[in-house]
């Protein structure tokens, strides 16, 4: 089995695990942090009614906005990811990231397609390479290796997601804090300047999807060498900067 099984997921059901390491992911950054998580979704009632392919008007609005949340977020992330890799990841992964994203777009519609549900929540969009500049350039162009770019991009775009998701799903995320971490996450990637602990605090929390990687690759039973690569640089780059932190 490779990362081309996830092609194979069309169902409701089939992405209650995956709403589930995602809506985990997000609790863990929260606490971490010390966000205040007291109108956080109850994200297992969510897991429950897409195990049961209860349909959209069957969930709470609340539960509704994250589930759809998570799915659009997750089906935007991986196409402005692959612009920051070298051409050859790009064209390798192109073809599968456009159909997971057809398949977990169209199932959060699902959620929200009967007339009597209002929920609308609008699709993210992540920084693209262009986007992202430090002393006049991209600032990818300020760092080389594949590993390199691959941080670099995930430090970014796990920002956005993690805003993004956190926010329709009832926590408060400062958009001060946001806006620090952006600016201090070019600078370090791009010329190796330095965190400032809350900052290096809340990436480190954030490169805990290595182990959103390690749930999707074992809990569909991908068995992929590609995600078992990926885990090992976010694990790598999460200790690296865990190691930095005043105890």
């Amino acid at each position: 089995m490779t990362v081309f099984s996830l092609c194979r997921l069309w169902r409701p059901a089939h992405f209650a695990d995956w709403y589930l390491f995602g809506a985990e992911y997000v609790e863990t950054v929260a606490d971490g942090m010390g966000f205040d998580t007291s109108e956080f979704v109850d994200y297992e009632a969510g897991v429950q009614a897409l195990e049961q392919g209860v349909g959209g008007s069957d969930a709470s609005e609340s539960l509704r906005r994250s589930i759809v949340a998570d799915l659009l977020a997750d089906a935007r992330f991986c196409e402005p990811f692959c612009e920051w890799m070298p051409l050859w990841y790009e064209a390798v992964l192109i073809a599968p990231v456009k159909y997971v994203d057809i398949r977990l777009t169209r199932t959060a519609q699902s959620l929200v397609s009967n007339p009597a549900n209002r929920t609308s929540v609008r699709a993210p969009t992540f920084s693209r390479p262009r986007d992202v500049r430090f002393n006049g350039k991209t600032a990818v162009s300020h760092v080389s290796g594949f590993a390199d770019r691959f941080v670099f991009a995930d430090a970014i775009l796990h920002l956005e997601w993690f805003v993004h998701v956190a926010r329709e799903s009832g926590i408060e995320v400062p958009q001060s804090l946001v806006d620090r971490t952006y600016e201090e996450t070019v600078a370090h990637y791009a010329d190796g300047q330095p965190f400032s602990q809350d900052v290096r605090r809340f990436q480190a929390l954030l490169f805990a999807d290595d182990r959103w990687v390690r749930g999707i690759n074992e809990g569909y039973g991908l068995n992929s060498a590609l995600f078992d690569v990926w885990e090992r640089i976010l694990s790598a780059e999460r200790r690296r900067l865990e190691a930095g932190l005043d105890r």
